[in-house]
């Protein structure tokens, strides 16, 4: 009985061992790049809007630079304008954004299995918007506009950081508004993601440059984290 109970013992212990094995070599990496910004074929990806289609008069540009750390980064930069064109055939009251849109990735990024955007850039003082879109559950099925998902993102003039942003921070938005509701997204059906950057992001925030004029971050790679 007692050498029956030892094998039975052992063959659990096993059992147990190659699970965990399983389950280790099952679990995906800890973090996932989704962009980098380092060549003109990733840059590509990207393509730019701004106010000027709606009769604005703000313009921006996605550039390659090299950095002084010696690795090629993306500049997105331009000026921002609240003037508008007089007899625009797309009437607005004011302008005064920009933004970097990815282009449909041809299918899905999965980021179930993650809980945070990381993104290392380097920005001017400004507050600029992180938008996540996920395929359009929330809105009627007749709309056809993805859903998105919105954060600002700020930091400090000058230096290099890394932003780590929680997925939980990002709210539902239609339009450039919250939704209020209680939503959660599905980040398993992640189509793009944007950054965008308005002439009254931030204002009355201490420490923000807002208003009109010249603005530019430069960014090097956009990571989804796994921290918990």
């Amino acid at each position: 009985m007692a050498r029956l109970r030892r094998l039975w013992e052992a063959s659990v212990t096993a059992t147990k061992r190659a699970l965990s094995g399983n389950l280790d070599e099952m679990m995906p990496p800890p973090e996932r790049f989704i962009f980098n910004f380092g060549s003109k074929k990733e840059l590509s990806k990207w393509h730019l809007y701004s106010d000027s289609e709606f009769g604005g008069l703000s313009s921006a540009s996605l550039e390659i630079a090299d950095s002084e750390h010696g690795v090629a980064t993306g500049i997105f930069s331009g000026n921002l304008s609240l003037d508008v064109t007089e007899g625009a055939k797309w009437s607005i009251a004011r302008g005064g954004f920009c933004g970097m849109r990815s282009k449909k990735f041809g299918g899905f990024i999965d980021l179930e299995s993650y809980d945070t955007i990381a993104m290392k850039l380097r920005g001017d003082g400004r507050c600029y918007i992180s938008t996540i879109y996920t395929e359009n559950w929330v809105n009627s099925p007749a709309q056809m506009e993805d859903n998105s998902w919105q954060t600002f993102v700020y930091v400090p003039k000058g230096n290099w950081y890394v932003l780590k942003i929680p997925l939980a921070r990002y709210l539902p938005t239609w339009r450039g508004n919250v939704i209020d509701a209680e939503i959660e997204m599905n980040p398993s059906r992640v189509l793009g993601m944007s950054l965008s950057v308005n002439a009254e992001g931030g204002a009355g925030i201490e420490g923000t440059i807002s208003g009109p004029g010249d603005f530019r971050v430069e960014l090097e790679w956009i990571k989804a984290l796994r921290t918990q």
